[in-house]
C-alpha cells in the first residue's frame, strides 16, 4: 500500500505529473483507444522526459507495482494500461528530428505515426508506418510494423537503426547493431518485453506522392476477386501494395452516394513507383470484374496514412483476432465467403495485408518477426461505437477466426492479438522464442515488463 510520503517524494522527482483515482481528469487520462478496455490504474505518470521514465520504472520496481507502458494506446487487448498498477504515459515525449542528409528520423516514444508523417513528408521521405495515423510509433514498431509500404520497404523493424531504452533496473542504454546487439535484435518484434523505448532512429525512403485509394467490387464477386488478388499481388512490382478487405462503404464523400452504406469487398492500394507508370500498373485492376468503383489517384503519402483516422476514432468497441497466412487456398476463400459478408456493424472488417516483397528478404532468425515466409497477415476486426454490440462483434470475430485458423500458418502478428495466452505467443515467435527468453532473462529477469504479449524469463 502506497503512503502519502512515498507519493510526495516520487512526484517531486518528476517534471511531468501524476494522475490518481479521484483526480478530475482521471477518467479521461485512463482511457485507451479500445473502449472495451476499462481498467483503473493506481497511478498514471505523464512523463515529460527520459528522466521521468527512469524514475517511474524505479518506483514501480521498488514498490512492486504492476507496470504498463502507453504510447498511442491503440493496442486492441489493452496492453498499454492495467488495473491497480502504474501506467507510464509517453505522450509528452513527442519530439522528432529529420536528418535529410543521412535519410533518418529520430522519433520519441510518445509520437504517433501522423506526427512522423508530418515531419518526414516535408523532406519528401517516409518510413514504414502502418495504415492509421493515430497509431503509436512504439507499439507498432516493437511488434513488427506492417502497412502500406511493406512490400517496397519492409517492416518498421527492418528500418529501425537504433533505440534508446530504459531497462528494468532504471538505466538508459542505446541498442543498435554495435551496442547491446542482442537487445537490438529482441526489440525488433519482441514487443514491449525488454524496456521502455524513449526514442527510435529509423531509415527513411524517398516516398512523397503516391497513387492510392480503394477499388470496390460487389460482394457477389468476392470469390473471383480473392482468387484473382492472391495471384496478382504476389506477382506485382514491389512498388505496389494493396490489402484486401471486406468492408461497408463509409457514408461520406467522396464515395458515390449509390455505394454509401453498402457492403462490398475491395483492395486499398498504395503505389510508390514512377507516376508515369501508374496507369499501366493499375490497368488490370481497373478492368477486372469490372469493379463498382476504382478510386485511385495521386495524393501525398500522409493523406493515405490518415484516411482511416476519422472512420475509426478513439472510444469505439474493438475485438480482433489475427493469423499469418502462407497460401490463400480455395478452402480458406470458402470460409471468407461464408463469414465476410456477415459483418455485424458498418465498421467491422477483415483485412489481408501482403507481407512479401522486401519483407521476405530477411531470414526468419534476423529479427523476432519469424514469419518471413508468410504472404499475408490476416486480421478480423469487430468494431462498434455502441457498447451493446460488444458481444455481437466478439462472436462474429471469434467464429470467423475459428473457421479460418486451420488454414493459417499457425501464429499471428503480435500487434493484432488479444490476450490469448502463452501458447499463441510461442506459436507467433516460432524458433525465435528461446532466444527471446534468453534476452528477457538478461534484460528483465524479474519480468517487470509483463503487461504485453509476455515472454517469461523462466
Amino acid at each position: 500500500m502506497l503512503n502519502q510520503e512515498q507519493l510526495t517524494q516520487f512526484s517531486a522527482s518528476l517534471r511531468g505529473r501524476i494522475v490518481q483515482p479521484g483526480d478530475a481528469d482521471y477518467d479521461a487520462s485512463r482511457r485507451v483507444y479500445n473502449a472495451m478496455i476499462d481498467r483503473r490504474p493506481r497511478l498514471i505518470v505523464h512523463c515529460r522526459d527520459v528522466a521521468d521514465v527512469m524514475h517511474s520504472v524505479d518506483f514501480a520496481r521498488e514498490q512492486s507495482l504492476l507496470l504498463a507502458v502507453r504510447g498511442g494506446g491503440h493496442n486492441g487487448g489493452g496492453l498499454g494500461t492495467c488495473d491497480d498498477g502504474l501506467v507510464i504515459d509517453l505522450s509528452g515525449l513527442n519530439g522528432i528530428r529529420v536528418d535529410p542528409a543521412a535519410r533518418t528520423v529520430r522519433v520519441e516514444g510518445g509520437c504517433t505515426w501522423a506526427d512522423v508523417d508530418h515531419a518526414t513528408h516535408a523532406f519528401g521521405m517516409a518510413t514504414p508506418c502502418g495504415i492509421i495515423g493515430t497509431t503509436g510509433v512504439g507499439g507498432l514498431t516493437l511488434g513488427g510494423g506492417l502497412g502500406h509500404l511493406t512490400r517496397r520497404c519492409g517492416l518498421s523493424v527492418d528500418n529501425l537503426l537504433e533505440a534508446d531504452v530504459v531497462l528494468a533496473d532504471g538505466t538508459l542504454v542505446t541498442a543498435s547493431a554495435e551496442q547491446h546487439p542482442e537487445l537490438y535484435w529482441a526489440l525488433r518484434g519482441g514487443g514491449g518485453n525488454f524496456g521502455v523505448v524513449t526514442s527510435f532512429l529509423f531509415r527513411l525512403h524517398p516516398i512523397d506522392t503516391v497513387v492510392a485509394g480503394p477499388t470496390f467490387w460487389a460482394l457477389e464477386q468476392a470469390g473471383d476477386v480473392m482468387r484473382w488478388y492472391r495471384d496478382f499481388i504476389l506477382a506485382a512490382p514491389e512498388t505496389l501494395n494493396g490489402f484486401f478487405a471486406y468492408l461497408t462503404v463509409p457514408p461520406v464523400d467522396p464515395f458515390p452516394a449509390a455505394l454509401q452504406g453498402r457492403k462490398v469487398c475491395g483492395v486499398v492500394w498504395c503505389y510508390t513507383g514512377e507516376l508515369a507508370e501508374a496507369d499501366a500498373v493499375f490497368k488490370p485492376v481497373a478492368e477486372f470484374g469490372p469493379p463498382l468503383m476504382h478510386g485511385v489517384q495521386p495524393m501525398p503519402f500522409p493523406a493515405l496514412q490518415g484516411a482511416f483516422d476519422a472512420l475509426f476514432p478513439p472510444g469505439d468497441q474493438w475485438y480482433w483476432r489475427a493469423d499469418f497466412v502462407n497460401q490463400l487456398s480455395d478452402a480458406a476463400i470458402a470460409e471468407h465467403l461464408r463469414f465476410g459478408p456477415e459483418m455485424p456493424t458498418p465498421q467491422s472488417t477483415m483485412h489481408l495485408y501482403p507481407i512479401d516483397g522486401a519483407a521476405h528478404r530477411p531470414k526468419a532468425s534476423d529479427t523476432p518477426f519469424a514469419y518471413r515466409d508468410a504472404n499475408w497477415a490476416e486480421v478480423i476486426v469487430g468494431v462498434s461505437p455502441d457498447p451493446k454490440d460488444a458481444a455481437r462483434i466478439t462472436a462474429w470475430t471469434k467464429d470467423y477466426w475459428n473457421a479460418l485458423h486451420p488454414h493459417s500458418a499457425g501464429g499471428a502478428y503480435v500487434n493484432m492479438m488479444m490476450d490469448e495466452g502463452d501458447e499463441r505467443i510461442r506459436a507467433s515467435y516460432r524458433d525465435n522464442y528461446p532466444r527471446l527468453v534468453a534476452a528477457k532473462r538478461r534484460y528483465d529477469p524479474k519480468n517487470l515488463f509483463r503487461v504485453n504479449q509476455n515472454i517469461r524469463p523462466e
